[in-house]
């Protein structure tokens, strides 16, 4: 395949037929192994040949016959020997004039060395070999098209990368000496022999092959088989792919084939250049797979339901990214699935948003809008009005035709089934995504805090606060200790959504005081992990007033005890005639106020309040004791029925009751009013109810005992709440709750104010409302207000000249 002068020595034979016979074996599949043992035992070099360094290149006496003979030798040496050829060529010194002195991007002969002669004329006719070489080559692929092209370009590839890899082996000596000081001296256009075999590869078969795009669309057409479900030889595709971007063996480093291809950069052959692979392919491929996908997805989408349509993108996109690892540069992926992204997503992004099925579909088309920019934005404001709307939905089945009367254990249930299942939704299908979590908390704030249980902003914390009062009291059927913990907890997830926390306070601090004095709680350790999971949500100022009341409950045991201790030592315990206890509240702490109406202790009490009085007042001089009738709880039990019954009664009824003791088993109401002197707004509600349970039966104006009183209970409780009393506690409530927040609102004004000094209207009114958004949520009005009362009061002055300027006054 040499250009063949006229005058050929026996070393230019050596090394032209061992290049020929290396490109040429290989090309009918031999392995570069096999063509290395074809002789077993390689024959001694002839004598002239073993001192090749003393012919000149072309000798005009030598024998064409005997050169002849002497290659045919020579082709069958090993690997060394070759090279020792080829290494003896580039170091010779002489060269005869008849050589031709031709150029391939180098200086001419002038000047140089006789080596450097030698080394510029070999590389020149490899050159001229791989040219004349890829021309056959390149002629033969000429009819081919399609699937025929790329099998005819994959062997080739093969073929002519794995025989100009060994033909680079045996030219190291030249590739280290003569052309590293061609390119240190700035020459352009030389190469090591690989990557010069490479560049005419480059430029004269793939530039053929690649005319009017024949090879790049014979490899789009099989990826489209491929798309469409056919089975491929994806090899040929990742072969033809790996020439144009992806690096070949070049020697080895460290073991492993160092990697070069058609994408290399010239001027760096060590850095890669993947402007051919783009060009060449990447560029067309993407634009291919744009129109078939958007003709895909428009028409699959159109005959099937969303969900299939999710299904299938899902899928498609995922065989795209394996497409990427199979057989396409690494560097595609980026741009393949942007593209397949934009067309299989984002195209038909609305018709998914439009879409709020089962977990699973919201999962894939998390999974598939989550790819395109801002491409969940719109799923997490329909996600948001729809658990609002499920909220709202749920609540209105529970309250039903009217909000009064709505049972807090029913409603509080109604909104947790909306928040955890939702809250699972946002952790299995959208993988704990904070704008969905964010989405989540603001439907929910929403449809706790409005929804048609609320007459008033005020009902959700008030109906919450009675369902954790259900859920620590002794009653609760579900006070298991693991149970019970759950259940604060579900509690406590909806009170982060209150937005009047003030509201749940004043309630819950209400009943816990009548958990407390009546002895209802289920445990103590209960009402603690309550108010450590408040504080822990509030600040410990919001629990401080529950924890006093502990505390005071805890000094009360002991008080009992002491004052038990003392009258065994003073008086015979069966003077007192009544098992009594006191509990000593803090007014500070506890919610509880005077009783609206006085009253005359029977003689069965009046001995044991005056001596408690005196053993109390004689502890503590300096304070004042009000007794709280109306929280006062008895046990009484019956003489005059055949069964022996218990009533639990109230201070109230127990007077009422004990008249009957002294005054006969009949009486009136002036009678009654005169004995027990209560106020009739007190009496009468007593004795309405004693009537009612049929304790008392009242004829002609006159209230009897009944005397034949039965029931199926032993212990019978008479100390029923009234309705109207609730309903009344409930008013007061809301009464101190408002004159609190009144004052809460101007405390954090004056508090803003003299760490400020100085302030304008609008930034007093948002760092106001700011402060307070943890306990309630302040009406604008309510703030303008309190800021005028202050300035009444004379902790503000307005700033003369300025009048949205404040100034804080000490």
């Amino acid at each position: 395949m040499w250009r063949r002068l006229q005058v050929r020595s026996p070393t230019r034979v050596v090394l032209e037929k061992g290049v020929d016979q290396i490109m040429t074996r290989l090309s009918e599949g031999m392995s570069y192994p096999q063509y290395m043992n074809v002789s077993p035992t390689p024959p001694t070099l002839p004598g002239a040949l073993a001192r090749v360094p003393s012919l000149p290149l072309i000798s005009s006496g030598a024998s064409n016959s005997g050169s002849d003979r002497a290659s045919e030798s020579l082709i069958r040496h090993s690997k060394t020997q070759l090279y020792t050829v080829s290494y003896n060529y580039c170091t010779s010194s002489r060269m005869n004039s008849g050589g031709v002195n031709e150029t391939i991007g180098i200086g001419t002969a002038g000047g140089r060395s006789g080596a450097n002669l030698m080394g510029s004329d070999l590389y020149k006719h490899l050159n001229r070999y791989f040219v004349s070489h890829l021309k056959q080559v390149s002629a033969a692929a000429e009819p081919l098209t399609d699937e025929p092209l790329l099998v005819y370009y994959t062997r080739e590839w093969d073929r002519y990368t794995t025989g100009a890899s060994y033909v680079n082996r045996l030219f190291t000596y030249l590739n280290r000496h003569w052309v590293k000081r061609e390119k240190d001296e700035g020459r352009k256009n030389v190469y090591q022999v690989y990557i010069l075999a490479l560049v005419q590869w480059r430029d004269h078969f793939y530039a053929h092959v690649q005319d009017n795009h024949k090879l790049s669309n014979a490899v789009s057409k099989l990826i489209e088989k491929q798309r469409n479900g056919e089975t491929i030889q994806t090899d040929l595709v990742k072969k033809v792919v790996d020439s144009l971007g992806t690096w070949f063996a070049l020697g080895v480093v460290k073991g492993r084939p160092r990697r070069l291809a058609l994408g290399m950069d010239e001027g760096d052959t060590n850095k890669q250049n993947l402007e051919v692979y783009q060009d060449a392919f990447e560029r067309p491929f993407l634009a291919a797979t744009d129109l078939y996908y958007t003709s895909e997805s428009e028409q699959y989408i159109g005959a099937n339901s969303v969900t299939e349509y999710m299904k299938k993108a899902e899928m498609r996109l995922a065989e795209e990214e394996n497409r990427v690892d199979l057989y396409l540069h690494a560097s595609t992926r980026k741009g393949l699935v942007s593209k397949c992204e934009e067309v299989l997503v984002k195209n038909h992004a609305g018709k998914m948003q439009e879409e709020f099925q089962r977990e699973g579909d919201l999962k894939r088309m998390y999974l598939l809008l989550s790819r395109i920019p801002n491409g969940l934005d719109p799923l997490r404001e329909r996600f948001e009005q729809h658990v609002k709307k499920a909220g709202l939905a749920s609540v209105e089945k529970v309250v039903g035709e009217s909000a009064e009367g709505v049972e807090p254990k029913a409603y509080v249930e109604a909104l947790l089934s909306v928040h955890s299942n939702n809250a699972e939704l946002v952790q299995k299908a959208f993988k704990g995504d904070q704008g969905f979590v964010g989405s989540l908390d603001r439907a929910c704030r929403e449809f706790v805090n409005r929804n048609k249980a609320c007459s008033n902003a005020n009902k959700s914390p008030e109906l919450l606060a009675k369902h954790a009062d259900g859920l620590l009291k002794k009653s609760n059927k579900a006070s298991e200790d693991d149970d019970l913990e759950k259940s604060l907890t579900e509690t406590m997830t909806i009170f982060k959504y209150i937005e009047d926390k003030d509201v749940f306070q004043k309630f819950y601090t209400k009943m816990l005081s009548n958990r407390l004095i009546r002895a209802t709680s289920a445990s103590d350790d209960a009402e603690s992990s309550m108010i450590t999971r408040l504080k822990d949500a509030c600040g410990f100022e919001y629990t401080s007033k529950l924890t006093r009341m502990f505390q005071d409950m805890a000094l009360n045991k002991d008080l009992n005890a002491q004052f038990k201790d003392k009258m065994s030592q003073t008086h015979d315990a069966s003077e007192l005639g009544v098992d009594f206890e006191v509990s000593i509240l803090g007014t500070s702490s506890w919610p509880l106020g005077a009783a609206s109406t006085g009253v005359k202790l029977p003689t069965e009490l009046q001995q044991v309040y005056d001596r408690f009085t005196g053993y109390y007042m004689s502890k503590h001089s300096g304070r004042k004791l009000t007794w709280l009738w109306q929280h006062c709880r008895n046990e009484l039990r019956t003489l005059y029925t055949g069964q022996k019954y218990f009533f639990v009664t109230s201070m109230f009824q127990t007077v009422v009751l004990l008249q009957f003791n002294t005054s006969g088993d009949s009486l009136s109401y002036e009678d009654l009013k005169l004995g027990t002197g209560m106020e009739d707004e007190a009496l009468k509600p007593v004795l309405q109810l004693l009537v009612k349970q049929r304790v008392v039966d009242l004829k002609d104006d006159m209230y009897e005992l009944n005397l034949g009183f039965k029931s199926k209970k032993i212990r019978v409780n008479l100390n029923a709440p009234i309705k109207a009393e609730q309903k009344t506690e409930s008013a007061d409530v809301m009464k101190h709750i408002d004159d609190d927040r009144k004052m809460l609102i101007q405390a954090t004004i004056v508090r803003v104010m003299k760490s400020r000094k100085e302030m304008k209207h609008q930034q007093l009114i948002n760092e106001t409302l700011a402060q307070l958004q943890t306990r309630f949520k302040p009406k604008l009005g309510d703030v303008k207000k309190a800021i005028d009362v202050l300035i009444d009061k004379e902790y503000l002055e307005r700033v003369d000249g300025q009048r949205d300027l404040y100034k804080y006054l000490a």
